[in-house]
């Protein structure tokens, strides 16, 4: 009698109910996940990345953000020719597929002019030597001036045609002149031996009426 009722209540409709809940429930799951998963990964959606290269920054966050990308920053350089706030350089390079949301890293002309500090050289540096420590340091290097002194010595350094220290901060893109020491005394003779007289521009010097001359690099 017990086995009996037993078996009626295992076989009721109240347990073949529940089964098919269980069923629902399990299928509605699966499906839930599967579309929460396809959104969040964006499977099988691209955007084509625009060409936001020369655009002002707002304009090129304007154009990204239509496409449901993201403008980001990574890095600034000073380029004389270009206004500030230009875009230099993007990445992923433009005509690139890409998921929605991606971020975009944009390199942008800088306001400001950059400038560094002039280093221990004038009295203390080779002609060689100065030339690479200025050139790490990012400083442009303009036309040598030749002058009485040690062979290849720097004894100053020029900047618009001031004469620049130790310390004192001065613009990277501003060529500097580096005034070097020349114990030949080379006369106008003595470059025409040399090679094209054109290379070179005399100038007048101070010293027992000799002529010295700016050789440009």
């Amino acid at each position: 009698m017990a086995f009996g009722s037993f078996r009626k209540k295992l076989f009721g409709p109240v347990v073949y109910w529940n089964i098919i809940a269980m069923l629902l429930v399990g299928i509605a799951l699966f499906i839930g996940l599967n579309v929460w998963m396809t959104k969040y990964t964006m499977h099988g959606e691209s955007v084509e990345v625009p060409d936001v290269n020369g655009m002002m920054m707002g304009d090129a966050e304007y154009a990204l953000d239509r496409l449901q990308l993201v403008a980001v920053v990574i890095d600034s350089t000073y380029v004389r020719e270009q206004p500030a706030g230009i875009v230099l350089e993007q990445k992923p390079s433009s005509g690139s597929r890409v998921k929605s949301g991606r971020e975009i890293y944009l390199t942008v002309n800088r306001k400001q002019k950059p400038t560094n500090i002039i280093p221990d050289i004038a009295g203390n540096c080779s002609r060689r030597e100065a030339e690479a420590r200025l050139r790490a340091l990012g400083f442009k290097i303009g036309p040598m001036k030749f002058v009485p002194g040690d062979p290849d010595w720097v004894i100053a350094l020029k900047v618009n045609g001031r004469e620049v220290y130790t310390g004192e901060r001065v613009p990277c893109d501003v060529p500097i002149v580096l005034v070097v020491g020349n114990s030949t005394q080379r006369s106008r003779e003595d470059i025409g031996e040399i090679g094209d007289s054109s290379d070179f521009e005399f100038i007048d010097g101070e010293t027992d009426g000799l002529e010295y001359y700016e050789e440009e690099l």
